[in-house]
């Protein structure tokens, strides 16, 4: 970037950094010997300890048999660790509280591990193995002292039957070694264009770290998206100065872009006028999405936040040339929420913002493949499952280059491409942020949350 003649800085900050140094284990001693399989059978928290030969113990308020609705509050309050045995590794069911919540208490009652197995209610995503992530009450994410796997809801079942039912309770092995370092470093990277106004600008980011492997779909694609973009407007005076941004720590909580946005004076806030995000573009099993504040989240299919209302109708200038633009190449798209991108640190901030996405590569539903064809699940030898692909699963390491499809890399670039250059030249939206550019009666437009079909 610095060649290409843009200035560059590196903006530091601190996160807690934490791998694994091998594989995590958790094995049953008794009654029966069985050595769990790490991601089809448990996934751990992110966490750290030995827990041996320990007794598998419920905690108060699991509730057998799950009811048809979310139900069960086990180990929100101390209370449900009454009578529970110090160094025993609790058994705990998912529902109500954070997970944070959960292990704390656990730890307080000398918990030697824990162990959280899905709800089993009605919903398929509360009976499988499944991942979570370890916040406090606060949403303040720690990493445990004490090892924490999570589990489908028939292994619980089975652990729970073995202590109330069978009376035999299982005795556990189970290790996480990892390293944790609190207040280590991490960079984002800020490429400011020499032309454009500089009262007015246009943020165009990609996040540049990976959750498992080398990260080559989520997100080094759409990082190299906005590369490519920035490359090819390097001898382009655009009427808005162009910053483009590669966040760090995105799969971490959005560390980096929520750092940069909190880190701005009040002078630089109001001077960025729109946020542009590119996250993942090169999904083989992909679906289009398109970013709007107003639509909902790809996974809830509800709208999870609410913004300043000055983001909303600003917003659907640059989604609204994003769906022009597919619609001219027959592509089928949708209108997703910000949920879990950078973007949605921007729209916190007043300011407006869109984007793309091909989804990730692990969970791909039926009314996706109606729409943009392809495969239920992934393409990474799991068709019709819903695994967690090479992205969210980690020892796969499989997130490389085989994980992405140049043609899909191709007109997506390009449709990102589209909207940034016409934002690069935009006069009207692009005013400060912290002016109203829509009025506070106006509704939310009526096609938010709908799938697209190109005519």
């Amino acid at each position: 970037m610095e060649e290409a003649g843009y200035d560059v800085t590196e903006q530091k900050y601190p996160f807690t950094y934490y791998a694994y140094k091998s594989p995590p284990t958790l094995s049953e001693v008794s009654p029966t010997a069985h050595t769990f399989a790490l991601n089809d059978e448990f996934i751990p928290g992110q966490s750290t300890g030995t827990a041996t030969n320990a007794v598998v113990q419920p905690v108060k308020n699991i509730v057998m048999p799950p009811t048809t609705q979310p139900s069960s509050a086990s180990g929100c309050v101390q209370s449900d660790f009454d009578g529970f045995t110090p160094g025993s590794i609790a058994l705990i069911q998912r529902g109500t509280c954070n997970f944070g919540v959960k292990i704390q208490n656990a730890q307080n009652a000398h918990a030697a591990g824990v162990i959280i197995f899905n709800e089993g209610n009605t919903d398929p995503d509360r009976t499988a193995v499944f991942g979570g992530s370890i916040q406090d009450a606060n949403d303040v994410p720690f990493v445990a002292n004490i090892p924490v796997a999570f589990t489908s809801f028939a292994i619980g079942e089975d652990l729970y039957d073995d202590y109330y039912t069978k009376h035999t309770p299982a005795v556990m092995n189970f290790t996480i070694d990892a390293i944790v370092q609190e207040n280590a470093d991490d960079w984002n990277v800020i490429a400011d264009s020499k032309g454009g106004d500089k009262n007015h600008v246009l943020v165009v980011d990609a996040h540049l770290d990976a959750i498992y492997g080398a990260g080559m779909l989520d997100n080094a694609s759409g990082s190299a998206t906005i590369l490519d973009i920035a490359q090819k407007m390097k001898n382009v005076n655009p009427t808005n100065k162009l910053r483009f941004i590669w966040f760090g720590g995105e799969e971490l909580g959005l560390l980096g872009s929520d750092y940069y946005v909190k880190h701005l004076n009040s002078t630089d806030l109001s001077h960025i006028g729109y946020d542009l995000d590119a996250d993942v573009t090169a999904t083989p099993n992909y679906i289009i999405g398109i970013l709007d504040p107003a639509a909902p989240d790809f996974f809830s299919r509800t709208v999870p936040e609410t913004f300043p209302n000055r983001v909303y109708k600003a917003s659907t200038v640059s989604r609204d040339q994003s769906a022009q633009y597919f619609q001219s190449i027959g592509k089928n798209y949708e209108f997703l929420s910000p949920n879990g991108t950078d973007a949605i640190k921007f729209n916190e901030a007043g300011i407006p913002a869109s984007g793309m996405l091909t989804g990730q590569d692990c969970c791909k539903s039926q009314e996706e493949v109606d729409l943009f064809g392809g495969q239920t699940g992934n393409l990474e030898g799991n068709v019709g499952t819903f695994d967690g692909g090479c992205v969210d699963n980690p020892f796969l390491w499989c997130d490389n280059l085989k994980n992405n499809d140049p043609a899909v890399l191709t007109f997506m670039s390009k449709a990102f491409a589209n909207t940034v250059v016409r934002m690069a030249f935009d006069t009207k939206v692009m005013s400060a942020s912290n002016s109203t550019v829509s009025d506070p009666s106006t509704n939310i437009s009526a096609e938010v949350g709908k799938r697209f079909v190109a005519n």
